[in-house]
């Protein structure tokens, strides 16, 4: 979450501190360290054509806080930043409001009444104090603190707000908040800041044990587990990744509680995920696997879609396809020849996930490697073709005789056949100066089919690739250039020459 910034005019400066701007004037040349203004933050309203300087600021957060450890100027500043007395009688907790951010705690102290908001939204501090001051403050809160997000010097890092100053948010210290109350103080972990699960919990109330909620994902991969319209192992397929994203979500939960329950902290960890089924299995056997994700590749049901979506997200080589790749779809090139194969067909969830939320002219499936494809328009609205890249090329004898640069890299095999070149789904084929890197996927690709033209490519270890080949691929071929079998051979046996 962060603190939010704010600025101040020049007389919100002095209403703060209550001084005239002869004060002011005063007040920079007796403090070193009083606050530089500065220029009001970009996007700020002006006229047009204005040339008078723009009026000086200074930054809310900043300028609250110096206030608030001077002692002239402490009682105007931040209410959680001002020293602590030797002796701070204890606080008593005040029980649950609701907010428009979820139910706060409240804790009332000798400075007055704390609100804890369990929240990390952004601004969550402001909004609440700002709800109540507009409202009039019919509990008298002091000072609203919500959630950083991270972890500070004395526990979970808090953001606070006091509420006669709701725009001006500041960092707050756990520990100073915890000796006001007296008390260590409840932390939900993130996926357990539940209503349900926060209002459980009291001083001397034991970890309350919530079962952890399920996310959107695992929430459509569980229904298509259950459809019956999908074959068993595209059932299985989906509940595997399901049981995977539950299992993570409750680590999550156990790390979170590990990180911010450190014992020398005075925070009392509130809320533990029940574990009676954890971890949920993940040990499908992945040919399996595969096949389900194949088919459900190949359904036209909108769960299907979305589950395939997912997968794409979390896991994509468990499907059948490679990386991503989009050439323009003009005529006379390499790219038309394997155009001219194409099966026109109607979409299937692989094509929906592909079209990316744009809306295909037609759709297509290459009958060699069974790969879909669409031809949709770029954002010129020249016509493109988009598609996966193959994992494998059928072999069936043939050997690859040379490879085409146009956009991406192209085979074309002793059969006749044209093909866009194999790729895992994360990388991408290319040539030429990379600003510093080293086409080296594109070396590794073609030095893998030069020996076998049907295997599948494994680029986990590109940078092994053969220094001439990968010499060959850095060089800036224009568009269209083709490199011959012979070509490429002798690329990878010949060192590349020191430039």
């Amino acid at each position: 979450m962060g603190v939010s910034s704010s600025h101040l005019s020049k007389a919100e400066v002095q209403e703060i501190l209550g001084i005239t701007s002869f004060g002011l004037w005063r007040l920079v040349r007796k403090y070193d360290d009083f606050p530089q203004p500065t220029q009001p933050p970009h996007g700020s309203a002006r006229a047009f054509g204005d040339k008078k300087p723009a009026e000086e600021v200074w930054d809310g957060t900043q300028l609250y806080r110096w206030a608030a450890r001077t002692p002239e100027f402490s009682h105007r500043g931040a209410l959680l930043a001002r020293p602590l007395p030797e002796e701070v009688a204890p606080g008593r907790w005040g029980g649950y409001k609701d907010t428009t951010r979820g139910p706060a705690s409240d804790w009332h102290t000798a400075v007055g009444t704390i609100r804890f908001v369990h929240n990390d939204d952004s601004q969550t501090a402001t909004k609440v104090a700002t709800a109540l001051a507009e409202a009039g403050n019919p509990d008298g809160v002091r000072t609203v603190c919500a959630l950083y997000g991270d972890i500070g010097i004395t526990g979970p890092a808090l953001v606070a707000t006091d509420v006669t100053r709701p725009r001006i948010e500041y960092e707050a210290r756990w520990g100073v908040a915890a000796t006001l109350a007296g008390h260590e103080l409840p932390w939900w972990p993130h996926l357990l800041r539940l209503p349900h699960v926060i209002r459980q919990w009291q001083p001397g109330a034991a970890t309350t044990i919530a079962k952890v909620p399920s996310n959107d994902n695992e929430v459509l991969l569980r229904r298509v587990a259950a459809n019956t319209i999908f074959e068993s192992s595209s059932h299985l397929a989906a509940t595997h990744m399901a049981n995977q994203i539950r299992n993570e979500r409750t680590d999550n939960i156990r790390h979170e509680n590990e990180t911010f329950g450190e014992t020398e902290h005075p925070v009392i960890i509130a809320a533990e995920p029940d574990t009676t089924d954890h971890p949920l299995p993940t040990n499908g056997d992945r040919k399996t696997l595969k096949s389900g994700w194949h088919r459900l590749a190949l359904s036209n049901h909108a769960d299907a879609v979305a589950a395939l979506e997912v997968a794409v997200g979390r896991e994509p080589a468990l499907l059948p396809y490679g990386a991503v790749t989009e050439v323009p779809a003009l005529s006379a090139n390499i790219a038309e020849r394997w155009a001219r194969r194409l099966t026109m067909c109607d979409p299937t969830a692989a094509h929906a996930v592909l079209a990316r939320g744009d809306s295909p002219d037609a759709f297509f499936v290459d009958p060699l490697t069974d790969m879909p494809v669409l031809r949709t328009s770029d954002q010129d609205r020249k016509p493109l073709w988009r598609f996966y890249a193959p994992l494998s090329l059928p072999a069936g004898g043939a050997e690859l005789a040379s490879v085409v640069l146009h956009h991406t890299v192209w085979v074309t095999t002793s059969d006749g056949h044209v093909h866009p070149a194999p790729c895992t789904p994360s990388a991408h084929l290319w040539w030429g100066d990379g600003w510093g890197d080293r086409p080296s996927e594109a070396a590794t690709v073609v030095n893998t089919l030069l020996d076998n033209l049907g295997a599948t490519v494994n680029l986990d270890k590109h940078w092994m690739a053969p220094k001439g080949l990968t010499a060959l691929f850095n060089d800036e071929h224009k568009q269209g250039s083709e490199l011959t079998r012979s070509t490429l051979l002798h690329a990878r046996m010949t060192p590349p020459r020191q430039r």
